[in-house]
This record gives C-alpha cells, structure tokens and sequence, in this order.
C-alpha cells in the first residue's frame, strides 16, 4: 500500500506531505482544488510521462516521492528481485524528479532507474482509472490478459503454451532460414566451417602471447644479455678477479677470531652471507648462461606465431580469450545448422511436431479459458445487478483461429447488451460513460483479488450517476478495498460517507501564490464535509443531521460487508 506521499513544487503544490492507510480513503475539496494533481503526482510514479508545465512556477524541478509497503508475496518483489533491487521491511521508495531542461531523474530505493523501468515497477503498485480512461476496457486487446487474471489455473496453462510456442519458433526459425536461402545456408555452414578450422589449427594457449613476447624480446637482445652475463660471471670467479674466492679468505680469516668479539662476530656473517650469495648468484648465471643457446631459426618461428595470433586478433577478437569465446560460440552454432540441416526432412518433421503440441497446447487453453469466461460472464452479471444494470447483458466474444500467437490462438473481446432490444456489441463502442464506469467498477471488484496491484485509484470514476446508482458505486468501491488500498476522488456524498478515512484539499492564495494543502478530516468536520457535499451551498443544521444519518448507514454496510 502507498503509505505515505511527498510532494514539492508540482503545479499548484509548494509543499504537501501526506499519510495514507489502508482501506478506502476519499479526497473531496472544491472542483479546481488541486485534487487531480494529487493523482497526477500518482501517476508520475507510475511512470506516465512528465512535463516541464508540472514545475511550480519560480521553481527549478519538481520532487515526488512515494512509501510503498508490500505483502510477503507479490508481482512487485519478483520483479524487484529480477532487476536486483533490494526490499526491505522498511519500505520501496519511488521518486521521480522533473527539471525545466526537461531532464527526468527516477529512483527506487535510492538507485536510479530509466523511465521504463520506474513504469514496470510502478504498474504493479499504482492502477489508476480516471472518468475517461477506463484502461483495460477501452482497449480491447487487453481484454484477454483480464480473462487470463480471473482463474489462476490459466496462468499455468499458459506458461506451459508459452514453453512449447517458443519451441515452435525456433523450430519455424530454422526451417524458414533453410528454406529461405539455402545457398546462403550453405555459404555459411562453410564460413563457419572455415572460421573453425583455421582458429582450431592455430591449437591457441590463452597466456601464450604473453610469454611468447617476453621471448622474443630476449631474442632480440641475445648478444647483449650473453655479454652482460658471461662478464658478470668472470668477475666473479676467474683467477684474476676471484671476487668469490677472496670473500671465502676473509670469511676464513675471521672465522676464529669472531668468536672473541661481538664486532667481529657480526662483521664475520655479513661476510659470510655475502660469500653464499654470491656463490648462488654464481651459480644462477652459470645456468643462464648454459641454457642460451643462439637458435637462429627460434627468433623467426616466435615471430611467424605471433604474426599469426595478431592476424587472428583482427578477425576475431581482441586477444585470445576473446578467439576463444568467439570459437566455442560458432562451434555451437556450426554444430545445431548442422544438426538441422542434416536431413531437411528431419527439420520438417520436427517442425510439425513441434507445431502440432503448441496447437494442441492452445485447444487445450481455449477450452479452459471459455469454461473460465461463462463463468466471468455470470459474476459480471451479479455485480452488474448490485449497480443496477440488470438488464445488461455481458459476453465474452472469442475470435479464434488455428494461428499460434504469443497467446494462443484467442482473440478476446467483451461485448455488452445495455438495454433489452438493442444490438450487442465491443463493450469500448456500445456502452456509456456512467455505464463504462459501473462495468468498471463490476470487473475491479471481482480483479482486484487476484491482481494483487498495492493501491488502486478512482478519479471522479462517479461523474454523471446520482441517487441509489451512486450508493451502489459507493458500496463496489468499499468491496475493491477490502483487498487493497484504495485511493478515490469523488464529489459524491455517498462515496466520501462510506470511505474509512477522508481527506480534504483546499486551495488558497498567499501572498500572492495559489497554493494547495491536504489535511484528514476529524469526524466532526467529516459531517461537515458531507453536509456540504449534500447541500451544495449553505450548510445547515438538517444537511448536518442528513450528513450524521448517511455516515451511519455507510458504517453499517461496512461492517456487514465485512463479516
């Protein structure tokens, strides 16, 4: 649910932080007060597109924020958890910042996001339905995602379909790349073929650049390094210079006498170390200088290999780990174009299978999913009836066909009969705006339980319906909010009294400036709030007592509908 709402310099709004609770919570102020601001702020975090208009004048950027909490299982966490953002019990955090260059900043919990992404996470938070957006309804190729909704059971059928649908597509990719062009088919089994053989031949080491560069420069450098070595081992041990055999004298000179001073002792093991020192050092270019051998031939065969990695670099990676990565990912593919083309009557065949169990996958989900649509049918007639469209009948047209979408083979469209004798029709055309409203409303009550959206918004969903129509939109409205919250902006007194909390918003000038503010009504201002919604002008003593009565009854079909 939105717990709380942190709104700056947006439109008419300096400043507003608001906390929200569960349930069902109205907001009723004056028209022009700012209340479809607030619901404009709502869908910024949902991530609706921005304007530089939003900013409040004499500011530089617009802030929304939005505290949302979540139950332990929902869309919104496994979607968290797919683009790695952390949920704690603390809360998910939405901001969205607008700025007058027209630059958007969005966030989730502090790490920032694109828009597409704040749009994904936000879906599955805010659903906002406006008096002339009714979403799903108006756009009849969501109808069939609002059918899938209603029975759980589908969702598992259909995850199932998609499974083998993805199977067909590849299988279909493959046909139809063979059948397409099968010279180019071939020009690439040889391609590929070539490009194997010659990385394989070339039987690359992943460090072996490195050592082969270290290599060639000491060839490069032979006579030097053979001169430098063999002069540094004759100063150390010929005749001459014996430097070695001089520090064993001293070190045997002193080695009686170190044993009568301290001095000594210590002048004795510097000596000493120096004397074993420079015997292993000896030692170790004696050894260089056996192993180097002048091979005139190594320095061109360290050359040609190199020449042939760096040629292998221009065509196929950066260094040798890339080759490789490069090699292992057209062996595989090499290994599948010919697999498949191994005999292109197997590919047929494994087409049509695999194009015959999608199939019979989507007969399978068209059944369920017309079995699941009577009975839809018959709930949206139930809660068609509490609205008082009884008379109203509601369908479910399936356009089906034996061509495998992403969805099956369904095409689904609601159709609506309003009054008795008129021709039904595609729900979008037929119906009315108060009548899209309560069919609206019939189908949120009976989604809301399995859609698991946090908060849902009606903004002025009412307009244009009064009297018993408009007690039984109240009523359907508490209902969606017993399974989530629910945000609703109305002018309607029988939809404010029914609400668990009421908010009203104002709007004044100070010092110049339009500004809006919010605060949540006590109950006795709540009477107050409703008398005035009831009498439309002065506020007297029966629009009060109306007001108390009609705060009573709500209560009471609260608390039926409850238990």
């Amino acid at each position: 649910m939105l717990q709380e709402l942190t709104i700056r310099d947006f439109a008419i709004i300096e400043k507003m932080d608001v906390a929200f609770q569960p349930q069902m919570t109205v907001l009723t102020g004056e028209t022009g007060a700012g209340k479809s601001i607030i619901i404009d702020a709502l869908g910024l975090l949902a991530g609706s597109r921005g304007a530089s208009e939003y900013i409040r004048k004499g500011a530089t950027k617009a802030v929304i924020q939005g505290l949302f909490t979540l139950p332990e299982k929902s869309a919104t966490l496994d979607l968290l958890a797919d683009l790695g953002i952390e949920y704690s019990s603390d809360g998910l955090i939405l901001e969205r910042d607008l700025y007058r260059s027209g630059r958007n900043i969005c966030r989730i919990n502090g790490i920032m996001v694109n828009l597409t992404t704040l749009r994904r996470v936000g879906e599955t938070l805010i659903d906002i339905h406006g008096q002339n957006e009714h979403q799903e309804l108006m756009h009849p190729e969501r109808h069939l995602g609002l059918l899938d909704e209603y029975e759980p059971q589908i969702a598992v059928l259909a995850e199932e379909y998609r499974n083998k649908y993805r199977i067909f597509l590849k299988q279909k990719d493959l046909l139809e790349r063979m059948e397409r062009n099968e010279k180019a088919w071939a020009q690439r089994l040889d391609m590929l073929q070539f490009q194997i053989d010659e990385i394989e031949a070339a039987n690359l080491q992943t460090d072996e650049e490195e050592r082969l560069q270290e290599e060639k420069v000491k060839l490069d450098n032979f006579q030097t390094i053979h001169t430098a070595l063999e002069a540094s081992y004759q100063t150390l041990t010929n005749d001459e210079e014996d430097v070695v055999g001089k520090l064993g004298v001293a070190m045997d000179a002193l080695e009686e006498a170190q044993e009568y001073s301290p001095e000594l002792a210590t002048i004795y093991n510097k000596i000493s170390d120096a004397f074993y020192n420079l015997q292993d050092i000896a030692h170790d270019i004696s050894g260089e200088l056996s192993d180097m051998e002048w091979d005139p031939n190594r320095l061109d065969e360290v050359e040609q290999r190199l020449e042939t990695i760096s040629m292998l670099k221009r065509k196929y990676g950066d260094d040798i780990p890339q080759i490789l990565t490069y090699y292992h990912k057209i062996k595989t593919e090499l290994d599948e174009m010919q697999q498949a083309g191994a005999e292109s009557a197997d590919l047929k065949e494994a087409y049509a299978q695999a194009h015959k169990e999608a199939l019979d996958m989507a007969k399978k989900l068209h059944v369920q999913r017309e079995h699941v649509a009577h009975e839809l049918e018959t709930e949206v007639h139930r809660q068609l009836q509490a609205l008082y469209m009884d008379k109203a009948v509601f369908a479910v047209k399936f356009m089906s066909s034996t061509d495998l979408t992403p969805n099956g083979i369904d095409q689904v469209e609601f159709y609506i009969q309003t009054n008795p004798g008129e021709n039904m029709g595609p729900l979008a055309k037929i119906a009315s705006g108060g009548e899209l409203s309560r069919i609206m409303l019939a189908l949120k009550t009976i989604f809301a339980q399995h859609q698991g959206v946090t908060s849902i918004i009606f903004d002025e969903v009412d307009t244009g319906v009064s009297g018993r129509v408009a007690q039984a939109i109240a009523e359907k409205i508490s209902q969606v909010a017993h399974y989530s919250q629910v945000l609703c902006i109305t002018h309607l007194p029988q939809v404010a009294a029914i609400s668990d909390h009421q908010y009203h918003i104002e709007k004044k000038v100070i010092n110049g400036r339009t500004e809006t503010s919010i605060h949540k009504l006590t109950p006795a201002e709540r009477v107050d709030e409703l008398a005035r919604m009831l009498s439309g002008a002065e506020v007297t003593e029966l629009t009060r007592s109306h007001a108390v009565e009609l705060l009573r009854m709500a209560e009471e079909i609260r608390q039926q509908a409850r238990n």
